[in-house]
């Protein structure tokens, strides 16, 4: 038989409960700040990769549009924007630096090999990783974050085992991730997490209250920078936005095209004249 002092809770639970609360709330988070930014740092890469040379091929045209309307009117003020528009685009003091991302020491990347060639190019990187893919990264994260570990050896281990997760994750690599899954299953079962007196407890919430705000001025800046701005624009269908952008500028190339070959044909009678 139990007396009503049996009954009562411990001081400890209520805030046992809550650092319980918090930690998961933090893990949740930080999945979700961690899934931006590989998509921010893939989104990124694409559309360097897509629409570089696109906008170094608009800076070129500038210039030489620059440059012919200078030649055209002789006028001080347009040589001076035409050598302003020049020194915007990037010299080419060399082969390795002329073919910066487009070729490494084995030679010319696929894409560019592609395109010199009239050839189809094979179509980027998906901008994320699968669902079935961002379903295992989050199920691994809740599962063996470190976070979650009392004792200083289960923590590297897990630092060491998310480390691993995050790369497979990064690279979109569904089957290591679930190679991964089935690693942490088969490993040394968590341990019980032993009470903790109320200092340790509330030290704990201290420290995820500042783990939060730091993640959240990571997300901020995630969420503010131009990628991530764009990226905000078409959250469900980020290639879509890419397209959108190619076309467009394919225009203003286009565009600038025809108004350079009126200058050039502006200036060449009065050349031989």
């Amino acid at each position: 038989m139990t007396t009503p002092e049996a009954e009562q809770p411990r001081p400890e639970a209520r805030l046992e409960q809550a650092v319980r609360a918090a930690e998961q709330a933090l893990i949740e988070f930080e999945i979700a700040v961690e899934t931006f930014r590989v998509e921010v740092e893939n989104f990124s890469r694409l559309h360097h990769q897509k629409l570089g040379p696109m906008y170094a091929r608009l800076d070129e045209l500038d210039a030489q549009i620059a440059e012919a309307r200078a030649v055209r009117t002789g006028d001080p003020e347009d040589r001076r924007k035409a050598a302003e528009a020049r020194a915007r685009v990037m010299p080419m003091p060399g082969v390795e630096e002329l073919f910066h991302g487009w070729m490494d020491g084995e030679g010319l990347f696929p894409e560019a090999e592609a395109m010199l060639t009239d050839q189809p190019v094979r179509p980027p990187q998906r901008v994320r990783p699968s669902e079935e893919a961002r379903k295992l990264y989050r199920e691994l994260a809740r599962k063996a974050h470190p976070d979650l570990a009392q004792e200083d050896a289960e923590r590297a281990r897990r630092e060491e085992f998310i480390t691993r997760v995050n790369a497979a994750y990064a690279r979109g690599e569904e089957a290591l991730l679930r190679e991964l899954a089935e690693e942490w299953a088969a490993g040394p079962a968590p341990e019980e997490r032993s009470p903790s007196p109320s200092e340790e407890l509330y030290a704990r919430l201290e420290w995820l209250s500042q783990r939060k705000e730091m993640l959240a001025l990571v997300a901020r800046e995630l969420e503010d920078g131009a990628i991530g701005s764009m990226l905000r624009m078409a959250p469900e269908d980020p290639d879509r936005l890419l397209d959108e952008i190619a076309d467009k500028l394919l225009a203003d190339v286009a565009a600038r095209e025809a108004e350079l070959a009126e200058l050039v044909g502006q200036a060449g009678p009065s050349s031989t004249s």
